[in-house]
């Protein structure tokens, strides 16, 4: 059984790391053009900042819910995307990347704790699990990372 265990740990990680059959987070942000990530393009509702931001602020709520009984989620859905298409600065725009990065990080590091029942229901939800909430975060951050991704093509800015 342990090693069914940690093999699910292991699938679980591979999942929150991206890759496989998905760009990654990083491959996503990689050298996003600073005069780009604020625009638009026709069809497509969302900025690279509002992506970027969204992923950011979804992920940390899943994993402070997932640890802190007394977490408060922003407000859906206003609270999970910023005001404006635009970053403030590029200097926001590393800080968004940076606190992504270390969210992402400290949940896998709760899934990869032998500590953590990745099954037990978090006493202070409705039946969620740390592995539903790191299933949400990959599955999350994935759907989002491609848009980043389609994003980028359409501006010419893609380079894979």
């Amino acid at each position: 059984m342990a090693s069914n265990d940690k093999a699910l740990r292991d699938h679980i990680l591979y999942g929150l790391s991206g890759g496989g059959a998905h760009a990654t987070f990083e491959q996503a942000v990689k050298d996003f053009p600073e005069n780009l990530r604020g625009k638009k393009v026709k069809g497509l509702p969302h900025s690279g900042w509002m992506l970027l931001e969204h992923i950011r602020i979804a992920q940390w709520d899943i994993l402070e819910f997932s640890r802190n009984a007394k977490h408060e989620s922003p407000n859906w859905p206003k609270g999970y995307w910023p005001e404006s298409a635009d970053p403030p600065s590029s200097e926001a725009w590393d800080k968004s990347v940076r606190q992504t990065r270390k969210d992402l990080k400290e949940m896998a590091d709760l899934v990869a704790n032998p500590e953590t029942d990745l099954f037990a229901k978090i006493s202070w939800g409705d039946g969620q699990t740390i592995l539903r909430e790191a299933l949400l975060i990959a599955d999350h951050n994935a759907y989002h990372v491609a848009q980043i991704v389609d994003l980028k093509r359409l501006l010419g800015a893609w380079t894979e």
